[in-house]
């Protein structure tokens, strides 16, 4: 979906380049990366929030872009009146309008949780994708980073049918210190009556996959994939 090509192109090329290639992009978090997450979270809310909503009128969300997670470039902004996005790149904050850009320090942000942190939303965007192109027919939403939940999320099946759920990879939260997947149907009846063991959330209603399982697998992103659509409810 246009709405978020370029995040996903640019979250391919991200894994793409890591080490270990596409299929084991993901490895051992830094001993800090709850604090750094935590830092960032509040920078995706009080700084890239409040500029693309001052710029378009009324959008909030944000995408994966190169080194982190931004907004997606505005053509022409309310409040700047030239085209222009803002960005985290690693432990910078980029900001760019028209021809110009600059950077400043996001805060005193870990290089290497920052890292770690760029990888996670990548792998996130990369397993959406996928899902995405596998199950068009079930009325997938675009993929987009939400400021307060700081995901990458996206949903799929039918809201008539009451088969409809939320897909998405968390950096993790006050209840996960660690990145995790996660399906959350919309009816929760559905996981109500669970039977086989899937919807085995812990904090919320739903479906789980920690990181610690993710980066144990050969293939990462298949792992994935094959959580998910083990919960496709469409």
């Amino acid at each position: 979906m246009e709405e978020h090509d370029q995040a996903v192109a640019d979250a391919r090329a991200h894994l793409a380049a890591k080490a270990e290639g596409a299929r084991r992009p993901l490895g051992p978090l830094p001993a800090d990366f709850a604090a750094t997450r935590a830092a960032l979270h509040r920078v995706a809310e009080d700084v890239l929030k409040p500029k693309r909503e001052l710029e378009t009128g009324n959008e909030i969300a944000l995408g994966f872009t190169p080194g982190g997670f931004g907004t997606p470039p505005w053509d022409r902004g309310v409040a700047s009146v030239t085209s222009g996005l803002i960005r985290v790149e690693g432990v910078e904050i980029v900001t760019v309008e028209g021809d110009g850009e600059s950077r400043e320090p996001a805060g005193e942000i870990d290089p290497a949780g920052a890292a770690a942190l760029a990888d996670w939303f990548a792998f996130g965007t990369v397993v959406l994708a996928e899902l995405i192109a596998r199950h068009q027919v079930l009325e997938p939403a675009p993929i987009r980073l939400w400021p307060e939940h700081f995901d990458v999320a996206t949903e799929l099946g039918s809201e008539a049918a009451e088969q409809r759920a939320n897909y998405g990879a968390s950096p993790g939260d006050d209840g996960h210190p660690e990145p995790y997947l996660y399906v959350g149907p919309w009816d929760q009846s559905v996981a109500d009556a669970d039977s086989d063991g899937l919807w085995d959330a812990t904090t919320f209603v739903g479906a789980e996959m920690p990181y610690a399982r993710i980066v144990a697998s050969d293939d990462q992103v298949n792992a994935a994939l094959e959580f998910m659509e083990a919960r496709l409810l469409g």
